[in-house]
């Protein structure tokens, strides 16, 4: 059953608290308002959002503003996904990807959970 789960921005200034810390699984989203995939593929991780939102968190973190985090992470290309799971980066995705490889990467995230 869908809900109405979108994604939630954040910074260099609550990174840890809102993404690490808590070890619940998650996505985060390296973008830019500049990067059209990037915008393309925000579609596709509000439509999954809905779907997983019970299961992982999703969050957005824009380069520009936050760039300690970015460099943290060794964003060199946006999108980029990176998928946690206890606090630890178990896998990741560099720029635009289909649906299902996404849905293939969140369901793997959710049933290890």
């Amino acid at each position: 059953m869908a809900t109405d789960v979108k994604m939630v921005k954040v910074s260099d200034n609550d990174f840890e608290d809102k993404v690490i810390d808590p070890g619940t699984p998650a996505v985060v989203d390296f973008w830019a308002t500049w990067c059209a995939p990037c915008r393309e593929l925000d579609v596709v991780l509000n439509e999954m959002a809905s779907e997983y939102g019970s299961k992982v968190s999703f969050y957005k973190v824009d380069v520009n503003e936050s760039n300690r985090t970015a460099s943290k992470y060794s964003v060199r290309s946006i999108p980029m996904l990176l998928f946690f799971r206890n606090g630890e980066i178990v896998d990741h995705a560099v720029g635009s990807i289909t649906r299902e490889t996404l849905e293939g990467k969140l369901r793997s995230l959710a049933e290890t959970a």
